[in-house]
């Protein structure tokens, strides 16, 4: 069966679960193009546009296609390997939401002007969530009972909606987007500050894993709490947010709270402060016992009182990340993904002569090359396209980013090597087969 699909596909491997792990460009769902989307200013929706990642639908919506897939793909499996590491147990909530849950937490007014409310056919009022935590401490409800179920920690990763007057940042600002939410529950506000660090470090191992550089910075609590809360910001011209930050200790303060200013002495170091625009990824909350007190979240505590359950929350955006690693690793030819999220470990080019003789020489050599890397376990896209010029080639693979380029020419056969690479390097190298993949390993 296996080898029916393969013929019928033209693709020569899978991986142990029935799924392709390389890909010859000429089949690809997802062409480049040319030139620039003319409703885009966001350089992360105009390389992400033009690279065959995703697809436009409207303002704030994209399509993801099987390159822009699997880069997500990616960035969610760091997230929940992070997640998991500190005990969070994976769930999969509802998107759409009674009106009635949400004027239990006094929200569904507060919340109208992004979230999408409407009445469904039989009258009743229903919205699509754009936050979890009402319908989170309900669950909640039918699984703490006592100290001994706390703490407990669940996270999802869950499409959500919001009707976003400023949807011009591309996947950084969506009407529809992915969300992970990580909710805690705790028995009281020490324990929580307790958790509330290991979230903040796995955080910061996602960032890293991520290649990203980010401040947590002090911000406002907005509807979820009086409290100040923290966001991850990574610096950006692109970003909507601003940020003062001292570069010395890392401290930071988003400007919507802060009373600081370019100059200012830093208030955990006394190091200077700078400002800059900055994107947020990332954000952490301590909820309280606001959502608790609200739904009837109560556990009974060793001398068997009823207490109120504390509970944390703790976003990322995986779709958002996606968007702010294309703003910040781009060039003039196109993206350059860190290897953590690139689509493809390599992008094999096949270089064809005009000569026949040579031409048959080349493919077959491309060929045996690509099935080689796949062999050894390292995802490729294969550029087999033989109507593309060697120029167009090059471009494509520029605009796409994948992390190694390897070409196999005339040129190349001559010198009984292949042409390699890397993307964030100018340096190009003829090498042997046992060298490449000594280089593509590391």
């Amino acid at each position: 069966m296996t080898e029916l699909i393969c013929q019928y596909l033209s693709i020569d491997f899978f991986d142990e679960i029935g799924y392709t792990i390389s890909m010859r460009q000429s089949q690809l769902f997802g062409k480049t193009l040319r030139e620039n989307p003319r409703d885009e200013v966001s350089e992360n929706a105009k390389l992400l546009e033009r690279g065959g990642f995703v697809y436009k639908t409207m303002a704030g919506v994209y399509d993801y296609l099987p390159l822009g897939f699997r880069v997500l793909g990616r960035v969610e499996a760091v997230i929940r390997e992070e997640m998991e590491a500190i005990g969070g147990q994976e769930v999969f909530l509802s998107a759409l939401q009674p009106r009635d849950r949400w004027m239990q937490s006094g929200r569904w007014g507060v919340l109208g002007d992004i979230m999408y409310q409407f009445k469904d056919h039989s009258g009743r009022d229903v919205g699509l969530a754009s936050t979890h935590e009402e319908v989170m401490a309900e669950i909640a409800t039918r699984s703490i009972f006592s100290y001994r179920d706390l703490p407990l920690a669940v996270f999802q990763i869950q499409t959500k909606f919001r009707d976003e007057p400023r949807a011009k940042s591309g996947l950084m600002r969506g009407r529809e987007f992915l969300m992970k939410d990580l909710y805690s529950f705790h028995r009281d506000a020490g324990d929580l500050d307790r958790f509330y660090k290991i979230a903040d470090k796995a955080y910061r191992n996602i960032f890293k894993r991520l290649g990203l550089e980010v401040y947590m910075a002090e911000a406002s609590g907005g509807t979820f709490t009086k409290e100040y809360t923290h966001e991850y910001q990574v610096l950006s011209d692109a970003g909507e947010d601003w940020i003062w930050y001292c570069a010395a200790c890392r401290y930071a303060q988003n400007k919507e709270v802060s009373a600081l200013t370019e100059g200012s002495k830093c208030p955990k170091c006394g190091g200077v402060i700078a400002g800059g625009k900055s994107i947020e990824v990332g954000n952490i909350f301590k909820l309280g016992t606001k959502f608790s007190e609200a739904f009837g979240l109560l556990y009974t505590d060793a001398d068997g009182i009823k207490k109120p359950v504390v509970m944390g929350s703790y976003g990322i955006g995986p779709s958002r990340l996606m968007g702010t690693i294309a703003e910040v690793n781009h060039d003039e030819c196109g993206l350059v993904w860190p290897n953590a999220v690139a689509p493809f470990g390599a992008h094999v080019l096949a270089l064809l002569p005009k000569d026949a003789s040579m031409r048959g020489r080349t493919i077959k050599a491309a060929d045996g090359l690509y099935r080689t890397l796949v062999a050894k376990g390292i995802e490729v896209l294969y550029d087999d396209r033989e109507e593309k010029t060697a120029g167009e080639k090059f471009a494509d693979a520029d605009l796409i980013g994948i992390p190694w380029r390897v070409v196999v020419s005339e040129k190349t056969l001559e010198k009984k090597g292949v042409e390699v690479k890397r993307r964030s390097e100018d340096s190009v190298k003829i090498v042997s087969m046992s060298k490449l993949l000594k280089k593509i390993h590391k």
